[in-house]
């Protein structure tokens, strides 16, 4: 696409969390006129406020392990494991979990893994690129992040810690001692752990959200708050977006709104299998000094990450939909774990609820409709929406732009080309052969957030 082109193109961008935000930053770096909408201000009380603020480039291994198909029905039952179902929400579910347990094999688990691995292994140096033109003094620590476990919970870690190497994940097995060293204030229940030295964390993911917001403003972007209602095509093919006040005709539209997306995904006849993991936390306001950086509590399947607005916990997955209120006990789980590890914490704070688009093979959608050329879609990132935004909206602009990103970019698309999700991936190379091994309890839905 010529310069001239990319000056006299309008795209519309329906998501102002962190991947509309970024994908918008990426399309006027490229010379685009980018409109960004929303029907609430951008960040509030979304997923890009609410996370647990992790820049996880090691997060690759999926959820879809054949070993996990042992341990849910346990989850399940357990009042205060990591996974929960709101039982007025399994006859929608059912579909995907039947897409789930159908992508529970060694090939689809390490297909996932792959190509997570090509995208997060450029996440933080997609970031840095915008981070150069903004001030993030203070909001961003490069500390590493910790994972630990009790002694039940030893050989569980050995598939993911296998597979990492790998794939060139840096990583440093900890002994009880070392966890000490780093963290001296988390109680003494653990025997082994992981340390990710190449992690970061946010100290307050809505500030840097807004500071992207605001950078997107001074480059000349616009922000509609408004609530879209649906999206046509006019005879060219351009894209009309009708919300509650207006319509905008656009070049182009990206449909990047997280869990929300699919309702609009199903306007233009796309059977996309997206759900919706919904996940906590709460605040322990002025305990931030307790940790140093990110822990994950592999067992209980929580995790702590110290914040300006103290010790945020986060963690539980579960399925109830959109429109389900918000569970005091699952709220009350995430409390308990937390005092279990630091005792001396006093009274919480901040209780929210926020949503986790997710597909049944944990790989996000990134790219263009099968039915509309010139829409193009961007979410689904489950756990790592916050650490891949950078780097999803290099590639959706770079798409757009008509560029060669160098990337094998087929995976995140396969699903726009048909109905199913279901795939046989391509064999490996002989050295991403690593044995299968069956896990007990403390699978990590919380270890792979962004």
């Amino acid at each position: 696409m010529s310069e001239d082109v990319k000056l006299k193109s309008s795209i519309g961008v329906i998501g102002a969390g962190i991947q509309g935000l970024c994908i918008s930053l990426c399309l006027i770096k490229k010379g685009f006129k980018v409109t960004l909408i929303d029907r609430d201000d951008p960040g509030k009380d979304s997923a890009s406020y609410g996370n647990a603020g992790h820049f996880s480039p090691y997060a690759s291994v999926p959820i879809n392990r054949p070993d996990i198909l042992v341990d849910v029905p346990s989850m399940l039952l357990s009042s205060t494991g990591p996974l929960s179902l709101k039982w007025n929400y399994v006859h929608k579910m059912i579909p995907w979990f039947l897409k789930f347990i159908m992508n529970c094999s060694k090939k689809n688990m390490m297909h996932t893994a792959k190509y997570m691995h090509q995208i997060l292994n450029l996440a933080l140096s997609a970031y840095d690129e915008l981070f150069n033109d903004i001030d993030i003094s203070g909001l961003v620590e490069s500390k590493g992040i910790i994972y630990f476990w009790t002694n039940k919970d030893l050989k569980s870690r050995e598939l993911e810690i296998n597979i990492r190497n790998e794939l060139g994940v840096k990583q440093q097995l900890l002994t009880p001692h070392e966890i000490h060293d780093l963290e001296p204030h988390i109680k003494k229940i653990y025997h082994g752990g992981v340390l990710y030295p190449n992690a970061r964390h946010a100290r307050n993911p809505g500030k840097i959200l807004l500071k992207l917001f605001d950078l997107f403003l001074k480059k000349g972007g616009r922000f509609e708050r408004q609530n879209v209602r649906s999206i046509s095509f006019r005879f060219d093919n351009k894209p009309i977006i009708k919300t509650d006040l207006n319509s905008y005709t656009f070049d182009k539209t990206v449909i990047a709104c997280g869990a929300f997306s699919k309702k609009l995904t199903e306007l233009m006849n796309e059977k996309i299998p997206l759900d919706t993991e919904r996940g906590y936390h709460v605040h322990f306001k002025g305990h931030d000094h307790l940790l140093s950086r990110p822990v994950i509590f592999l067992n209980r399947g929580f995790g702590i990450t110290p914040m300006e607005q103290g010790l945020r916990v986060v963690g539980t997955v579960e399925f109830g939909g959109l429109n389900n209120p918000l569970s005091k006990k699952r709220i009350l789980n995430l409390v308990n774990s937390a005092k279990y590890l630091f005792p001396e914490l006093t009274e919480y704070h901040d209780e929210w609820l926020g949503f986790r688009p997710t597909l049944p093979d944990f790989l996000p959608v990134m790219g263009p409709s099968k039915n509309y050329k010139n829409l193009f879609y961007s979410f689904g990132h489950h756990h790592l929406g916050w650490t891949l935004g950078a780097i999803s909206g290099k590639i959706v602009a770079g798409m757009i732009a008509g560029e060669d990103t160098n990337l094998d970019l087929s995976p995140y698309e396969k699903r726009l080309m048909r109905d199913s999700i279901i795939r046989v991936p391509q064999p490996f190379d002989e050295h991403f052969k690593i044995p299968l091994l069956f896990v007990g309890n403390g699978v990590p839905f919380t270890g792979q957030r962004a």
